[in-house]
């Protein structure tokens, strides 16, 4: 990789971490290209990047960023996941990592916030940002659903009440 190559590298990373998130930083103890494929794919899927980059071009990426105090993050062989929704990348990869032990969860960040192993499976407990939104968007349907419901149920009661005064009538 050629100087100019690094340089793109590094401003595509830091253009990528002014518009995330989230940042989950992962190590690779051993992944083959199979598994990784499937990572990758899975991540594309759920609106997330998984990207390896060489730790000193991810630091120099990350300086003036919001994500500097990753740093310490970055040491052996990393993979940095990325999304502008908090919570998806960190739901692939924990989900990843039960059925595989070679992908280590080391940490990451949530804007200024620094989260641990923990705290990224604690992350990937919430509920997704659609899920969130389907929520609200429910909870927003629901009075109105009510409303509707309780209008029209003494209708129809008084119109089964004529209907069967109707048959009684022609009996």
């Amino acid at each position: 990789m050629d100087r100019a190559q690094k340089t793109e590298l590094v401003a595509e990373l830091n253009a990528t971490f002014a518009e995330t998130s989230v940042v989950v930083i992962t190590r690779n103890l051993g992944l083959t290209v199979a598994q990784s494929t499937d990572l990758r794919t899975k991540m594309r899927e759920a609106g997330a990047s998984f990207k390896v980059a060489k730790n000193k071009l991810a630091k120099l990426a990350i300086e003036g960023t919001q994500y500097a105090p990753i740093g310490d993050m970055l040491t052996g062989p990393t993979a940095l996941s990325t999304s502008i929704d908090p919570v998806a990348p960190a739901k692939v990869i924990v989900e990843f990592a039960k059925t595989n032990d070679k992908l280590e969860i080391v940490g990451g960040a949530m804007g200024d916030t620094l989260l641990d192993a923990d705290g990224v499976k604690a992350l990937a407990s919430l509920p997704s940002l659609d899920e969130l939104r389907a929520k609200i968007v429910g909870l927003i349907v629901a009075p109105a659903t009510k409303i509707a419901t309780i209008t029209q149920a003494p209708a129809a009661q008084l119109a089964r009440v004529l209907a069967a005064h109707a048959e009684k009538e022609a009996a």
